[in-house]
């Protein structure tokens, strides 16, 4: 047998290997990854864009990368493909709706890819209190989202005789269990009168 033929059949063997194994990491990954690409575009249909030319690379990739985790390698290039794009294609909304795109790319690679402080840094081209300082100003503006202080402020729930509920004296619940047991108590007749 020429050894052309042989080199052909090791290489159609090597394909059929790749496309199975990328088969399955796909149906393993592509959740996860397609979440990531959401919170960092804040918009699905960027996000499944983001992920397909993720995907496409790391299925061209796919055969060179040995023994490295195809996870960590497709979520480097959905990162590197993130921070490359045109300061026009910023994301606008999602959850992380107030942070900009660093802080975005910083935050969801620690808390919710579970990145560790200097894989982040490295991967990023970051100093590791670079890093450190964009989750502390991230979290700090996700924190103030809860509660905006210089916007109206919310009534205060009163009970049935117009009177503050106790618990946090006027303030407004911070839970929703805490808005329910003040709603539930606004709704109940006072002690020792019936209810209608």
């Amino acid at each position: 047998m020429p050894s052309h033929g042989r080199v052909g059949k090791r290489r159609a063997a090597a394909e059929i290997r790749r496309d199975a194994e990328f088969a399955a990491f796909t149906a393993g990954a592509a959740g996860r990854l397609l979440h990531t690409a959401t919170l960092l575009t804040g918009d699905r249909e960027q996000a499944e864009r983001l992920l397909t030319a993720t995907l496409a690379r790391t299925y061209a990739d796919w055969l060179r990368m040995g023994a490295e985790d195809p996870y960590d390698q497709a979520r480097a290039e959905l990162v590197r493909r993130f921070a490359g794009r045109p300061w026009w294609r910023r994301p606008r909304g999602g959850v992380l709706a107030r942070l900009t795109p660093q802080e975005r790319l910083v935050v969801t690679m620690r808390y919710f890819e579970g990145v560790a402080e200097e894989q982040t840094a490295a991967q990023l081209g970051l100093a590791t209190d670079r890093v450190r300082a964009i989750c502390a100003r991230a979290a700090a503006t996700l924190r103030s989202h809860r509660y905006d202080p210089a916007g109206p402020a919310p009534p205060a729930a009163e009970g049935a005789q117009g009177a503050p509920l106790p618990g946090r004296r006027g303030e407004p619940p911070r839970t929703v269990a805490e808005a329910r047991d003040r709603a539930d108590r606004a709704a109940r007749p006072p002690a020792g009168q019936v209810a209608p």
